[in-house]
């Protein structure tokens, strides 16, 4: 039983140091954007709610190549700040593919 215990508690601080990350869903491009409307996004706002519950935690924006993922990254990070995250606490990093769609991790520092 001990044991059993004593696993589990590593596998909760392992899990606690794993990074979230939350797919940002391609229809949020598709419309007009008010802080309403991003919020409404469940993985959005699950993001900002796991950053925000965390003081040593920040969003990074992943996007893809090229002018538009950057532009849309940008304005994520806009929405972020207006939505009371600290502009210090989002970043953006390029990596993804230019067929795969922005990502939202939230990190420990």
């Amino acid at each position: 039983m001990i044991r059993f215990s004593c696993g589990m508690g590593l596998l909760a601080a392992v899990s606690a140091a794993v990074a979230q990350t939350f797919v940002v869903p391609p229809e949020l491009w598709d419309r007009p954007r008010s802080g309403r409307a991003v919020l409404e996004q469940p993985a959005i706002r699950q993001a900002v709610n796991a950053c925000l519950a965390q003081p040593d935690a920040r969003l990074v924006v992943h996007h893809g190549a090229g002018q538009e993922s950057l532009l849309a990254a940008e304005e994520l990070r806009s929405w972020l700040t207006a939505l009371a995250v600290e502009p210090e606490r989002v970043s953006l990093r390029g990596g993804l593919k230019p067929s795969e769609l922005l990502r939202l991790e939230v990190v420990r520092n």
